[in-house]
């Protein structure tokens, strides 16, 4: 999927498939969210939107369920464990 990259609140990147009708953002974090079912007219509406983030926000992160396809998972261990070592003994 080609991505367009923009700067608006925190998106970075906004990438749409017609024939499947899958949207994803791509977002300051590094992480990057699907959703399926977007129209073509959302997407048009949203990847030409002055205030995308708002747009966002307020017609797709509200309205539709969102799947990561990639990211930063959640830390299960302590980055300054590496530094200082297990500190529970």
């Amino acid at each position: 999927m080609e991505m367009k990259k923009i700067n608006s609140g925190k998106l970075r990147a906004i990438g749409y498939d017609a024939r499947a009708h899958l949207l994803q953002v791509q977002l300051d974090d590094g992480s990057c969210l699907q959703y399926s079912a977007v129209s073509e007219d959302l997407w048009r509406r949203f990847s030409s939107s002055g205030a995308a983030w708002s747009f966002y926000r307020d017609n797709i992160e509200e309205e539709f369920t969102a799947k990561r396809v990639s990211g930063k998972a959640p830390a299960t261990i302590n980055p300054l464990d590496a530094l200082f070592g297990d500190v529970d003994g």
